[in-house]
């Protein structure tokens, strides 16, 4: 099993990271693995999604699931993909009115060694640097000062 933990302070507040968080439909704009987004059901307790993965030959999917308390927290729990075990979450704890905590965790296994094997290198890759391109996406849309 892999694990992802990261933890940044950014100049942006929760709120903010949160909903460029459960905007989904916009991965495509800024993560540069993301080869789509099918936005399956969405409102203010849950968000469904399918994302599609197009990075380096490598395409695969998954749907997750993810429960909401904004603009604190979103749990990520796995729907469908190639994962045996698939679980996270973000946590957005507000330092004061321009600034927040982002605590990103992720808990992944895939389903098979030969998945391991063919995937793991690439999403090892997406999942090390999905809160810094989050927080690069927050620079350019929330521009302070």
């Amino acid at each position: 099993m892999a694990d992802v933990e990261k933890i940044v302070f950014v100049p942006h507040t929760a709120l903010e990271m949160f909903s460029l968080v459960d905007d989904v439909n916009k991965y495509p704009e800024f993560l540069p693995w993301c080869g789509g987004v099918k936005l399956i059901e969405q409102d203010e307790k849950k968000t469904i999604a399918t994302i599609f993965i197009d990075f380096h030959g490598i395409k695969q999917h998954f749907t997750t699931e993810n429960t909401k308390t904004s603009p604190s927290l979103m749990t990520i729990h796995l729907k469908q993909g190639p994962f045996k075990n698939f679980s996270g979450a973000w946590k957005f704890s507000e330092l004061n009115n321009e600034a927040c905590k982002i605590e990103f965790t992720l808990h992944y296994e895939f389903s098979s060694t030969f998945l391991e094997k063919m995937i793991a290198p690439v999403f090892s890759h997406i999942a090390n640097t999905f809160v810094d391109n989050f927080v690069a996406r927050a620079d350019r849309i929330y521009k302070k000062g």
